[in-house]
């Protein structure tokens, strides 16, 4: 493939700097700018502990192990509740067993 643009044509250099659409930026904008990033800061250092925790938990790796911790958390409570309603119905079999007159 043969070149036949010259770097050193002034011509070429002004046409293709009018060629070039430059928007205007609005007033004051690289203010707007770092005071938006000066506000998220702030944001993330005012939240609360809940949104600290809540902020860990979301992480990819950390979610994995809460939600390891509460299906185990769920399974003891649950086998621990059917325990107790296992024990009560135990009871309650005996009492009727012994003396059916005291159940009604």
């Amino acid at each position: 493939m043969k070149e036949n643009i010259n770097p050193d044509d002034a011509k070429l250099s002004a046409l293709l700097r009018q060629s070039r659409a430059s928007p205007s930026l609005p007033p004051r904008f690289q203010e707007n700018v770092w005071r938006r990033i000066e506000d998220s800061e702030a944001d993330t250092v005012t939240g609360t502990w809940l949104d600290a925790l809540a902020a860990l938990i979301l992480r990819p790796r950390f979610a994995l192990i809460a939600a390891t911790i509460l299906i185990v958390a769920g399974i003891a409570f649950g086998a621990r509740e059917g325990n107790v309603t296992a024990q009560k119905d135990a009871r309650t079999q005996y009492i009727a067993a012994v003396e059916p007159a005291a159940m009604h």
